[in-house]
């Protein structure tokens, strides 16, 4: 589904209330019915169906009524909510282009007041290429209920942790700024995914650094799962390395037996 921020104008206070309504009843009903949810927007007007309706057009909701009459959010709804919060906070004003697509998340170009432009990355755990995530990551632990949107929420988190601690201790990643629910604003990185890289200067001392990225992050006890040509940036001879949601920590030198899911260095 397209992010078209264009659609934030059209949307008004009422219009984020039911939003809100709606994913806090997702923390209980995989679909939300709808008195629940006019009982939590709680409109001074009534009025919350012909929000619904107005929701639905812009499909930032989805209807059900296979069992009862309820509603539940859709992604684009999601990143609405995000994008709305992370705008009151004042860390970005404008989004721009899309620069990047993964097997789980979306990535855009956003800028704040004084025209810095930084990454934004949106989680979007459950596609299709990808649905076994509850059973290959650690967000579920002993949980037995989930939705997709609760699971990019902890994917974002874990994320935005690891990359603010990673950066802390020196190791070559994108500066944490924010989070929020399922989106991660992060610095813009120069340069291009290795899988891009047709040639390089000095592939020795390139394979050098990755080998010695890996082996530093193993003597902290952190094994990226994901650690390929299309998490690696390389500008020159300087390595940044993207997706930390999927970081597991382990204190044995076991850890260094893990199976890589993706990995093929």
């Amino acid at each position: 589904m397209k992010l078209d921020v264009d659609v934030l104008r059209y949307l008004s206070k009422d219009d984020f209330r039911v939003l809100t309504a709606v994913e806090m009843g997702m923390r209980n009903h995989e679909i939300v019915p709808a008195e629940l949810i006019e009982r939590i927007a709680c409109l001074k007007h009534g009025g919350t169906y012909k929000v619904m309706k107005n929701l639905l057009k812009y499909k930032l909701l989805h209807h059900d009524s296979s069992k009862y009459d309820g509603f539940r959010l859709t992604y684009l709804g999601y990143d609405f909510l995000a994008i709305k919060t992370l705008v009151n906070r004042g860390v970005f004003s404008s989004v721009g282009r899309q620069i990047g697509v993964g097997k789980e998340s979306d990535i855009f170009e956003v800028a704040n007041e004084d025209g810095t432009i930084m990454a934004m990355k949106l989680h979007r755990l459950g596609r299709t290429s990808f649905r076994a995530v509850k059973n290959k990551r650690d967000y579920l632990r002993h949980r037995s209920s989930f939705n997709w949107l609760y699971l990019s929420r902890l994917a974002a988190l874990k994320e935005f942790a690891f990359m603010k601690a990673l950066g802390e201790h020196g190791f070559p990643v994108p500066t944490a700024v924010d989070c929020n629910r399922h989106c991660v604003i992060m610095s813009l990185v120069q340069g291009y995914p290795l899988v891009q890289v047709k040639q390089i200067q000095n592939p020795e001392t390139v394979f050098e650094n990755i080998i010695g990225l890996v082996i530093r992050l193993a003597e902290h006890g952190l094994i990226h799962c994901d650690f390929n040509e299309f998490n690696i940036m390389v500008w020159k001879d300087t390595l940044t390395v993207l997706s930390f949601q999927v970081v597991v920590y382990c204190r044995f030198s076991c850890a260094l037996n893990l199976n890589f899911d993706d990995s093929h260095l």
